[in-house]
């Protein structure tokens, strides 16, 4: 029996959906795997000052757009509707009076007003130019707070390898004291000449150790992972895991002196930003502000209508009706508003605060060269650091198989075993300490240089 084109290709879909089901580490059950770079991306998803900085970022749009409205006419416009009393006659004589009420009757009026600026001496202008580099100083700060977040990040995440290894190291430190514990006994049982109760109780005392440096490793993987869970945006109970298995040195060194890590900063790194706009705009307002000595030029334009029935029109233009008329005109004005002490206040005030600015500006160009030199040195010292205690561990691990092999034939001490072990656990802690010191060197040198946290 034949099936029809359609029932084939559905039933060709159910198979294909069954055999090769939707992939992706979020759609699986179990644990979600994040590597570094997911885990900053997601931090900066779920990072809540980043929606303050944004926030930000839209409130000095705003502000310019408002900086931008004054360069165009505003028009007041002004509705009335209500009683006034019934007037007959003309402009020469009339038998109602202004102060008697002669009956009642409704009258409407509109009155609009424009003034379009043509002249301010830089009150527009300035704080045009005030809030475009106040744009430029909220973004430059928002790209800081997710070169802060991606920091913390790298050091969670970093801490969280650290951990593993060490917790890896004291099993298997554990483990091997373990061995020479019960080879200890047993020679101590036969009689052995190279063992004594003394030696045992030193074993098992390293021993509580070793349990006591494993619970801090465990302290430490649980403490490094529930940050990232944070900083994630996940729940705290959310099963997460990490992409990479062991803590190895991220990158290759340093990619260029010093000097150009000093001048690749000027331009990337978001404070020096801040203080070149955060300068620009407040040297702006400083001239808007001082703008206010000076007077305003402007076209005016006014329009007035009013209508009550029940009263007559009057048309001379000596004796104008407040309730009944049409009239208007164009005029060009000025208006100079003249205090004693006000604007020089706000002048002086503005001028402190960018002074202030400028000795921001100074002691930034003093210490963040100090910053990028100290991630520098850090990272050639914890590069060399790894060269170094990798030989030291791997000589201590070749003296500790060779002690407990001694050990094992009767020909060596177990004082010997003990001195191996704790200088071998020793070097291998610090070799992987001197990784971990490596990749977040390479990680503040970056920061201190402005890169930014992803390659988009």
């Amino acid at each position: 029996m034949k099936l029809p084109m359609r029932s084939m290709l559905m039933l060709f879909c159910l198979v294909m959906c069954a055999v090769n089901p939707a992939s992706g580490e979020e759609g699986k059950p179990g644990k979600l795997v994040l590597g570094l770079d997911e885990c900053i991306r997601r931090a900066l998803t779920a990072a809540p000052e980043l929606g303050e900085a944004r926030a930000d970022i839209e409130l000095a749009e705003a502000k310019l757009e408002e900086a931008k409205a004054h360069r165009f006419p505003q028009i007041e416009i002004l509705g009335l509707f209500g009683p006034v009393s019934q007037a007959e006659g003309n402009q020469v004589y009339s038998e109602d009076r202004i102060d008697h009420l002669h009956g009642l009757t409704v009258f409407t009026r509109g009155d609009a007003t424009l003034v379009q600026p043509i002249y301010t001496f830089g009150k527009i202008s300035e704080r045009m130019k005030a809030a475009t580099h106040g744009i430029a100083v909220d973004k430059a700060k928002k790209q800081q707070q997710e070169n802060e977040i991606a920091l913390k990040v790298k050091e969670y995440y970093y801490g969280l390898l650290l951990a593993r290894e060490m917790k890896e190291l004291v099993t298997e430190v554990g483990e091997t004291l373990d061995k020479a514990r019960e080879k200890a006994r047993t020679l101590l049982d036969k009689g052995s000449p190279n063992v004594e109760a003394l030696d045992i109780y030193k074993l098992d005392a390293f021993s509580g150790d070793v349990r006591k440096y494993t619970e801090q490793a465990r302290k430490g993987e649980s403490l490094a992972l529930a940050a990232l869970r944070v900083k994630t945006g996940l729940p705290s109970d959310a099963p997460l895991d990490i992409a990479s298995d062991r803590l190895t040195p991220d990158g290759a060194g340093a990619d260029g002196e010093l000097s150009a890590y000093l001048d690749a900063a000027m331009f990337k790194r978001p404070e020096y930003k801040q203080l070149r706009e955060g300068l620009q705009a407040r040297s702006a307002l400083v001239k808007a502000v001082k703008a206010d000595y000076y007077p305003d030029i402007f076209l005016g334009g006014y329009l007035s209508g009013a209508y009550a029935p029940k009263r007559d029109k009057v048309t001379n233009p000596w004796v104008p009706d407040q309730f009944n008329h049409t009239w208007g005109g164009i005029a060009l004005g000025l208006k100079w508003k003249i205090d004693f002490g006000i604007t020089s206040a706000k002048v002086t005030q503005e001028q402190a605060q960018y002074k202030r600015l400028i000795s921001t500006n100074e002691y930034a160009m003093a210490n963040i060269p100090l910053q990028i030199r100290k991630s520098y040195l850090e990272l050639q010292e914890s590069e060399k650091s790894i060269a170094a205690t990798r030989d030291a561990y791997t000589n201590a691990k070749k003296w500790a198989v060779a002690a407990m092999a001694n050990f094992d034939m009767g020909i060596g001490p177990a004082k010997e075993i003990f001195d191996a072990l704790q200088n071998y656990a020793r070097m291998r802690a610090d070799y992987f300490q001197s990784i971990y010191n490596y990749n977040m060197s390479r990680a503040n040198l970056a920061y201190a240089v402005g890169e930014a946290p992803l390659t988009k």
